[in-house]
Parts: structure tokens; C-alpha cells; sequence
């Protein structure tokens, strides 16, 4: 049996001396009544991107899914596995969240994936591209003003978009579309520069994002 990587048995004991045994009874109220949080963040799962760190968020405070590109697939029931799908669903009708944040973020490797096609042209790569094929009108609006801009501002680009697509496919699914209609549950769009550590939120009114 392969031996459990040593530098985080580390971690984890810092953890329990430094976040556990200070917030003990956070732990033990969490334990005995559940969870209650207010947000759901849709997040990718690039490791610099850490939604409790970036919110400051205790244990119990955020609801997070996270998958490649922070992406949500439109509504739909011919499939057999809906993990993002059962997220939002348990989110909304079960804890009754009140906010569900898409996160984009700056660099995402999904995201440029998307626009290269890269993931297309590797014979083991079974699920990257099917999944990225959420965003292809997206990357074909973003290429159709391609002429004389670099891959970079094209993927940031794409990243934003990427934000409106997901928010537009959260309004497909009846339970989302009906607690926002009766505003029990607000939508969000956010994207996260890790260079600078600045977060822009989207205006929907606007299309715009604007720094927080």
C-alpha cells in the first residue's frame, strides 16, 4: 500500500494545532446542527484558486462545487451523472442558499484548452473536450474578433464569457429560474486575478466587470 504523502499527514497536523483546536466549538456546532450556508460558489478546480481563502470563509459558510473552468452545463435529464447539476440542486432546494457565485479566474487552463482545442487532439483525453464544448458559440464568438490580439487577452476574454454562460445556463434549470423570479435566490458572476489578488464583479445590466 503506497504510503500516505508525508507532507500532508504535516499539514494536517498544523491544521488540527492551528484552525481546529482554536474554533473546537465552531467544529462541534457544525457537527451537532449541520450546515447552513447562505453561498454557493461554482469554482474550478485550479488549485490556485481556493474559494474559502480567497472569501475568508469559515467551515459551514460556503456550499462549493468545483470542476474544470468553473462551468455550468445547461439543464437537462437524457444523462445518467449530473454532479454540478445535483450540486445546485441540493444547494437550492435543500440548504436554501440565498447566492450562487460563478468564480471564474485569470490563467485557467480549461479555458485556454477550450480555445486550442488542445484537449481534441489527445487520444487518452476522454472527457476534457466533451465537457469544454459548453462553451463553443462562446469561443466562437470570441475568435470571430480574433484578428490582431494575443492568446492572453483572447483567454480572458473567454474566461468573462465563460462566467456569462454558466449564469445563463443556471437560468435554465426550473428550481434556479423560479427562486430568482421570486428573488429567494441571487445570481453572481466574479472572476479572480491571481497576480494582483483583485476580484471584479460582473454588472449583468452592463456586461461589465467591475473591480471590487
Amino acid at each position: 500500500m503506497p504510503h500516505f504523502p508525508e507532507h500532508l499527514v504535516d499539514r494536517f497536523r498544523r491544521f488540527k494545532y492551528r484552525h481546529f483546536a482554536p474554533n473546537i466549538d465552531h467544529f462541534a456546532e457544525l457537527a451537532a446542527y449541520g450546515q447552513h450556508p447562505d453561498v454557493m460558489i461554482v469554482s474550478c478546480c485550479d488549485s490556485r484558486v481556493d474559494p474559502e481563502t480567497i472569501f475568508s470563509a469559515m467551515p459551514g459558510e460556503l456550499f462549493v462545487v468545483r470542476n474544470i473552468a468553473n462551468l455550468v452545463p445547461p439543464f437537462e435529464t437524457t444523462g445518467q451523472y449530473h454532479g454540478v447539476s445535483a450540486a445546485l440542486e441540493f444547494a437550492a432546494l435543500n440548504l436554501r442558499v440565498k447566492h450562487i457565485v460563478v468564480l471564474g479566474h485569470s490563467g485557467c487552463g480549461g479555458i485556454l484548452a477550450c480555445l486550442e482545442q488542445s484537449a481534441a487532439r489527445q487520444s487518452e483525453a476522454r472527457f476534457i473536450s466533451n465537457w469544454m464544448s459548453i462553451l463553443d458559440e462562446a469561443r466562437t464568438r470570441i475568435l470571430a474578433s480574433a484578428a490582431g490580439r494575443s492568446m492572453a487577452e483572447l483567454r480572458a476574454d473567454l474566461e468573462r464569457e465563460g462566467i456569462k454562460v454558466s449564469l445563463h445556463n443556471l437560468r435554465s434549470f426550473p428550481c434556479i429560474k423560479t427562486l430568482e423570479s421570486k428573488s429567494r435566490i441571487h445570481l453572481h458572476g466574479a472572476h479572480f486575478e491571481i497576480a494582483t489578488g483583485n476580484l471584479s464583479v460582473l454588472n449583468e445590466g452592463t456586461g461589465e466587470f467591475v473591480s471590487i
